[in-house]
């Protein structure tokens, strides 16, 4: 663990108003040489909803969470049953309420990222240079590249034209 001192020190901040520092690909490059095999396997085939590992077992529940009442809040607003029960905390429900009265989905996303940092945070919050650190580092790089999917300029350009289709097809008729 003593390698951690200088890889953990030597990594760039991350925000969620920020642009991502580094790829996730350049987080494992800077990694090979720092972790056992186990630790850069675990690292080199982590998802948003990997829950095997230190950190990760708890990640994995809260944001299992957090997407099962999302998405039963979906379904509800939508008017359609949802058949599982969730078992989420009154925090995650309060966030998920946030997301789902956001005035766009933009913003909605943000919100979410915001309280996933935060967790993330209150997960490592103890921790300084060992694997909760490491996996909370990971999982948030995680987190800005699905941010990063959603760039405004295509998105409102994809509803423009799909906005324009749908008006041709409505005056084809």
């Amino acid at each position: 663990m003593a390698s951690y001192y200088y890889l953990i020190s030597s990594l760039p901040s991350l925000r969620t108003d920020a642009p991502m520092p580094m790829s996730y690909e350049a987080f494992l490059e800077q990694c090979r040489d720092s972790v056992n095999d186990n630790v850069y396997d675990v690292l080199s085939k982590m998802t948003l909803s990997s829950d095997k590992g230190p950190l990760l077992s708890k990640w994995g529940k809260f944001y299992q969470q957090m997407m099962k009442e999302l998405s039963k809040r979906r379904r509800e607003k939508l008017g359609k049953p949802f058949s599982r029960e969730v078992e989420a905390d009154q925090a995650t429900r309060d966030c998920v309420e946030r997301v789902m009265n956001a005035d766009n989905p933009l913003i909605a996303e943000k919100l979410m990222l915001d309280a996933q940092f935060a967790y993330l945070d209150s997960l490592v919050a103890m921790h300084y240079f060992d694997d909760y650190v490491l996996y909370g580092y990971a999982v948030k790089l995680k987190l800005l590249e699905r941010r990063d999917v959603f760039e405004k300029d295509k998105g409102s350009a994809e509803f423009e034209r799909l906005f324009s289709d749908v008006q041709q097809k409505i005056m084809s008729i």
